[in-house]
């Protein structure tokens, strides 16, 4: 009855949420309360929750070594993320604490643990937004997962401190992991591309990064996030984080139903659930302040501190170890904050174009140096999104004896093309400044070779409203894509996969006729 109850209520849950525009995650929430309170009238196992909080154990490590293998050290070590981090964290202790002391009338101590607990924001709900929209690698996404990573920190120390528990002698070997870099990147070449690279990825995530640093009296989950960073260098990182794209998000469903599982509140705990709830407008406005007197643009800084409007899993660990008495209330709080963040962050760039005017009155005169718009040069041909598709335009372009300019969001992808010889800013296509700046005059097409559907979207109707009238190119994963990114300003769709499809049709065509082959491009 395990499998039947938990794997329908998460299905049907979430397929009615997202009918109503909502990310399943939300649905899987409600479906976590729900089995709470039918599940044991349905004949629910009494072992249901330990086993799905092992399932959401195991999706969480995986999540954090995949955000690794995406992660590079020198995002955390800036000074909005540090900065950040500490400073938000010091000032909403500082607010919480004497209010859980005013108005719940809890001791000190209590109450300091409760500001801390609800101070720290969902690194598993906001990777897992930003992944879904490709923005892992923005400069948004990068500064809002080093935040979280502070963070989690901060919470291990928490605690460390408040348990009693500490690192044993083992964990001196955590100063070795540099040496174990070779040896993992060895290990990725020779594990080849099927269920061993899989396999791979679970053993370094699960049993080394996860079991191995909990040996040695520290996070399982830092040590998951480790093991991915030491990967993160490696070209076939990109490749080992896709294989274990379906297992992770099977594995995560476990995570959000187990929040359910905590507990039913009562009306005290909905009281405080409520009360966190409307003060979580505080956290994402004193992070939006913060990364505004970073330096960040408006449109960063009100894009990171969306993803980092929520109160933490860590949150409800904390509470777990330390405050077991406020855990339900915590899991609900938890959970309104997943409810509203989750179709805030949904629409997060349309929100930003929505309140631009006012959002843009915060901004700096100087802003931050990975930022800076770029001038287009004596480019013909833009290409946003400098991925496989991208990079494969960007190659055709030049033999047609074009001259392309590749922009991408992420200043790693956009370094490899430039050593590599190629002409590729960094820019970001959702950004108005960018738009606001750049000079399109000499520009004769445009290509669409982002991921993310929302991109293409922003990308087609800030061409147009720009002035530019020439073609825009885009590609389509899905069928219902397409119609929307035409009415956005797009001139020509392609579906990405029937499209590859055709080509090798026409390459085996000409093959057997002894021709050369092409790359048409068909209009839809």
């Amino acid at each position: 009855m395990f499998e039947v109850i938990t794997i329908s209520f998460a299905f049907f849950f979430g397929l009615t949420v997202r009918q109503i525009g909502l990310p399943p995650l939300v649905g899987f929430l409600a479906a976590g309360f729900a089995i709470n309170l039918f599940g044991p009238g349905l004949g629910l196992p009494e072992y249901t929750g330990e086993t799905l909080h092992h399932v959401a154990h195991l999706g969480v490590l995986m999540l954090l070594f995949t955000v690794g293998l995406k992660l590079k050290l020198s995002q955390i070590a800036q000074p909005q993320v540090v900065g950040g981090a500490l400073l938000h964290f010091a000032i909403s202790v500082a607010v919480f604490l004497p209010g859980f002391k005013l108005f719940m009338g809890v001791d000190w101590n209590t109450a300091l643990l409760l500001a801390i607990a609800l101070s720290f924001s969902s690194t598993v709900l906001a990777a897992k937004l930003l992944e879904t929209k490709r923005e892992l690698g923005a400069f948004h996404g990068r500064t809002a997962i080093g935040i979280l990573i502070v963070q989690d920190i901060i919470a291990l120390v928490v605690l460390a401190v408040w348990s009693g528990q500490s690192p044993n002698i083992w964990a001196l070997l955590v100063f070795a992991l540099p040496f174990l870099r070779p040896v993992l990147h060895w290990l990725l070449d020779f594990a080849g591309h099927e269920e061993l690279l899989v396999l791979m990825g679970m053993l370094l995530s699960l049993v080394i990064g996860g079991m191995g640093f909990e040996a040695m009296g520290l996070s399982s989950e830092i040590g998951a996030l480790v093991m991915g960073v030491l990967l993160s260098t490696h070209n076939r990182a990109k490749e080992l984080s896709e294989s274990l794209w379906s297992l992770k998000e099977i594995f995560l469903v476990g995570f959000f139903l187990q929040i359910g599982l905590t507990g039913l509140p009562d009306w005290d705990a909905m009281v405080f659930a409520v009360a966190m709830g409307i003060a979580l407008a505080l956290k994402g406005v004193l992070f939006f302040a913060l990364l505004i007197a970073f330096k960040l643009r408006a449109s960063s800084a009100f894009l990171s501190a969306l993803s980092l409007t929520t109160y933490s899993e860590f949150g409800l660990i904390v509470a777990a170890g330390i405050l077991p008495e406020y855990l339900v209330p915590l899991a609900i709080a938890v959970s309104i904050s997943f409810v509203i963040a989750a179709p805030l962050n949904r629409f997060a760039h349309r929100l930003f174009e929505r309140y631009e005017t006012v959002l843009l009155r915060f901004e700096r005169d100087t802003i931050h140096p990975d930022e800076q718009p770029h001038e287009m040069g004596d480019a013909d041909v833009l290409i946003f999104g400098m991925g496989r598709t991208g990079s494969a335009a960007y190659r055709k372009i030049e033999e047609e004896g074009l001259k392309p300019l590749g922009l991408d969001a992420d200043p790693y992808t956009v370094k490899a093309h430039q050593q590599a010889g190629r002409n590729v800013l960094f820019a970001d296509a959702e950004d108005s400044n960018f738009w606001h700046s750049c000079d399109l005059s000499r520009i004769k097409a445009a290509i669409l070779a982002m991921d993310d559907l929302e991109s293409k979207l922003i990308a087609a109707r800030s061409l147009r409203q720009s002035g530019f009238s020439g073609p825009v190119v885009s590609q389509a994963l899905h069928e219902d894509h397409q119609e929307r990114i035409r009415e956005a300003g797009a001139n020509y769709t392609y579906l990405t996969m029937n499209q590859a499809g055709i080509s090798l049709a026409e390459h085996t065509a000409e093959a057997m006729r002894g021709g050369e082959t092409g790359f048409p491009l068909a209009r839809e």
